[in-house]
């Protein structure tokens, strides 16, 4: 079969089907061409192929990790993957793609779900891995120390400014959801990684007049996007052979975990991580128990298949 591109003029294409075959209303004809256009988007900051035939599963998968890591809810995801599946039911229809990668997706799980965590020997290997000649290798290692050593949301990582650096403290002053601000302590190793960054790599960046107070800066001397953190940790995920869909989020959920794992108080944990409930930290609990019990049936005499 000849190569289709996912395009602009294909999803058109897919706007009159929805409209003269199905006639649906133009709201719904809209909302569904959004969800295809947010898909190809991510296939081009991706930089991954538009070929319709190319597009697998694990590519839809990994699109669903990125928009999670965006603050996407379940209720909006799959939404967003029943639109997907009418898009790929009309390419089968019309014969332009061969087979449909979204056939095997389930929509997400409207409920409390327990979210991927890493090792601390995971978070390591990835941080030992960063090319420090590079330059972007300081600041994308003070990235991955400030997220999972102070357990912050990507939004309030790229939001971070020089002036909410309490360094003589050892604090970093966080504004949250909401435009809640809380104070999260930053360990001596963490901050020292993070002023080499300031006082070396960033020197060199020319701040734009409105980031010139902005911690982590690209080239162009402007912030960071979501996306562009979540394509970094995608990278070095899959540069150190960790098997596991990953994104900028499971730095906060890992620190959270090793927290709790090593007996650290509930409300303090929530404390650190903006949480508005306790209920909402007590997810990390569950993920303990769940580590727990995997030890007992892997270590334990009474446990272990003979």
């Amino acid at each position: 079969m000849d190569q289709v591109n996912l395009t602009p003029n294909l999803i058109k294409h897919y706007a009159n089907y929805l409209r003269l075959e199905l006639s649906l209303s133009d709201n719904s004809v809209e909302a569904y061409c959004h969800d295809v256009n947010l898909f190809l988007q991510y296939l081009e900051a991706d930089k991954k192929s538009t070929d319709i035939n190319a597009i697998k599963q694990g590519d839809i998968e990994n699109f669903f990790a990125y928009l999670y890591d965006m603050n996407i809810g379940a209720t909006s995801q799959a939404r967003i993957l029943s639109g997907l599946k009418s898009f790929w039911r009309y390419l089968i229809q019309e014969e332009i793609s061969e087979t449909d990668p979204t056939v095997l997706i389930s929509s997400p799980t409207l409920g409390r779900h327990l979210p991927e965590v890493l090792t601390y020997e995971e978070i390591q290997k990835m941080i030992d891995s960063i090319d420090l000649s590079q330059p972007t290798g300081h600041r994308n290692k003070a990235m991955i120390e400030v997220m999972y050593g102070c357990g912050l949301r990507v939004s309030e990582l790229i939001g971070l400014q020089i002036s909410d650096i309490y360094r003589n403290d050892g604090f970093l002053r966080i504004i949250g959801k909401g435009s809640k601000e809380r104070l999260v302590p930053i360990g001596d190793s963490s901050l020292k990684i993070l002023f080499q960054y300031i006082e070396g790599a960033r020197l060199h960046i020319t701040p734009k007049p409105k980031f010139t107070d902005t911690v982590f800066l690209n080239s162009r001397g402007t912030g960071l996007t979501r996306q562009m953190v979540f394509l970094i940790v995608k990278e070095l995920a899959e540069k150190n052979g960790i098997d596991k869909t990953i994104s900028p989020h499971t730095f906060r959920h890992s620190f959270a975990t090793h927290l709790l794992e090593g007996g650290a108080n509930l409300l303090a944990v929530q404390q650190m991580l903006g949480h508005a409930s306790v209920s909402t930290t007590e997810i990390y609990t569950h993920i303990s128990d769940e580590l727990l019990r995997d030890t007992l049936t892997s270590y334990h005499p009474r446990f272990k298949k003979g």
